[in-house]
């Protein structure tokens, strides 16, 4: 029982600081940055001028917004456009090349508070680009070509608050910050529990068993033997609780800024259980198309996973 107290107390410790001291002021910084420019038009121009180059991979103005929305602002959050897309007639082929996509590319709420662990967030950003456009066009051309195509009237306007006046661009940041406690705050939970899951598991064995295990395969492949717990965490509990074993990993010398980097591409995305489920709830057509856009996602996945590895 003591034992299990001392690894509550240190998981709960833990996923406190991370969540306020790494996670909240990164999250307020882009959070109002990105508000802020929502609010001043920027990002409909740069929607307007992106979304005919990014038409040929199955992109719409409105998965444009997604890619900025994943990057920028973190996994839940182009869960507000897929519902649009869902209600405004785009075509379940879009809808699946928007989604593997967002599946494929980096979740700022895991990489943009990584960069205080040694994160190359310029590599990061450069090679989810190229990942999420890789996965968007295998869906749309490949796993999505027998989906319907047919597109009804589709409004790609996106409603958001104007800062015309002092007073309005400080209401936008302070929706912002506000935006960015909930994020924070409603990360602790998860980050608590896998902890404490891992921290268990780790106390216990359980984890050198399952590394021992996996140690032929691992060397073949030569992989560092140090991801089996990062990975696990990730693909079970999500990008958020990843973050906060690596930055444990990190603190014990366990993992380089280098082996960081080259498993960036397969560790940041919010690809699992926790960021598939809450994705695919956008819509009953978003839910529809979900094995397509995860067949082109793992393709999108592969390319970034293989980016990484080169140029880490």
């Amino acid at each position: 029982m003591e034992i299990l107290i001392d690894i509550l107390l240190k998981a709960g410790r833990s996923a406190v600081e991370l969540s306020l001291f790494v996670l909240l002021p990164v999250m307020v910084v882009m959070l109002s940055l990105m508000r802020l420019l929502e609010a001043r038009g920027a990002l409909d121009w740069v929607v307007a001028k992106l979304a005919p180059v990014l038409k040929p991979f199955g992109l719409t103005g409105l998965g444009v917004f997604a890619a900025v929305q994943i990057n920028f602002v973190s996994f839940a959050a182009p869960m507000a456009t897929l519902t649009m897309m869902d209600q405004r007639g785009a075509s379940d082929r879009h809808i699946a090349a928007t989604l593997a996509m967002v599946f494929a590319m980096s979740q700022a709420n895991a990489a943009l508070p990584m960069m205080t662990m040694g994160l190359d967030i310029g590599l990061t950003l450069l090679w989810s680009l190229i990942g999420g456009l890789a996965a968007a066009a295998a869906t749309y051309y490949l796993f999505g070509r027998g989906l319907s195509a047919a597109e009804g009237v589709v409004d790609e306007h996106l409603a958001h608050p104007v800062a015309e006046s002092a007073k309005g661009v400080l209401d936008v940041i302070n929706r912002a910050g506000a935006e960015a406690f909930k994020l924070a705050v409603g990360a602790i939970p998860m980050l608590v529990l896998s902890l404490v899951v891992v921290t268990a598991l780790r106390t216990f064995g359980a984890i050198d068993l399952l590394t021992a295990l996996l140690a032929p395969l691992l060397d073949a492949l030569a992989i560092d033997r140090m991801l089996v717990l990062p990975t696990l965490t990730k693909y079970l509990a999500g990008g958020t609780a990843m973050m906060g074993v690596m930055d444990e990993m990190r603190r014990a010398g366990q993992v380089s800024v280098e082996l960081l980097n080259a498993s960036a591409g397969f560790l940041i995305s919010p690809f699992d259980l926790p960021g598939v489920a809450v994705l695919i709830a956008a819509g009953p057509r978003v839910a529809k198309v979900w094995k397509p856009a995860a067949l082109g996602a793992c393709i999108g996945i592969a390319l970034r996973t293989i980016g990484h590895i080169v140029f880490a």
